[in-house]
């Protein structure tokens, strides 16, 4: 599987079901209706998860451009690669928003929030704060993106010449999932933490595209692009640092 598939089908999944969970909880008439934020949080954790395992064993699942932008910028990827990696996080944030719209169309038709429609797609302030949002992006994602260059498989050390790394399948998704879980609970309150351009981005197109009635919010949509952008490379040069 090449890259740029790999991070179609992660991203793809990681929308699927995070913004699937948030269309549980928002849209009228659903099972999982006014379900609140620790079962959201939750969903986008697990969706990271998923996202992991697909496209991990492949292009390392980076499903963020942030994270590409980051690995980048600390030397740890090539730049020629970059543009393949963004490409196909952002077809898959755009394909996994479609296929949550389509899934929930019923509920999406009943529903007359329009900001909570919106939010099925991308993301939103809960104070509307142009300084505070893009400081909370920044940090959101700093978080994220510098815990991850931490995270590593474990290793057995045979000898002077000899070094064995011991993988863990589908646990080794598990810290990430964690690590976004954790920055949902704790950072997530202001600004609903996009901490991925593509996440917010792609949805945030299909949202103009698809027939879902009420604004876009354009005017807000460049906070969760350009702050997380921010956070990774000050991550990358912190951790270069280090």
């Amino acid at each position: 599987m090449s890259i740029l598939v790999a991070e179609i089908l992660g991203t793809m999944l990681l929308i699927l079901l995070g913004n699937g969970v948030v269309a549980n909880a928002v849209l009228k008439g659903t099972k999982g209706n006014n379900s609140g934020w620790i079962v959201i949080t939750t969903g986008w954790a697990l969706g990271v998860f998923v996202g992991v395992i697909v496209a991990g064993p492949y292009s390392g699942a980076h499903l963020n451009p942030a994270v590409t932008l980051g690995l980048a910028v600390a030397g740890k990827l090539s730049w020629g690669l970059v543009p393949e990696y963004i490409a196909g996080e952002m077809i898959g944030a755009m394909l996994g928003a479609f296929l949550v719209w389509l899934f929930y169309k019923d509920h999406f038709k009943v529903t007359e929030d329009e900001g909570g429609k919106l939010a099925c797609f991308s993301t939103g302030p809960a104070i509307p704060n142009t300084f505070s949002n893009l400081i909370s992006e920044i940090i959101g994602t700093f978080v994220l993106i510098f815990v991850i260059f931490y995270l590593a498989g474990p290793s057995i050390d045979l000898g002077v010449s000899t070094h064995a790394t011991v993988g863990l399948g589908s646990i080794g998704a598990l810290p990430v999932a964690f690590l976004v879980w954790a920055i949902g609970l704790s950072l997530g309150g202001t600004t609903g933490y996009a901490i991925n351009p593509a996440r917010d981005l792609g949805p945030r197109i299909m949202h103009a595209i698809l027939p879902v009635k009420g604004s876009s919010d354009w005017g807000y949509a460049w906070i969760p692009v350009v702050g997380p952008i921010i956070g990774a490379v000050i991550a990358a040069i912190l951790f270069s640092f280090i």
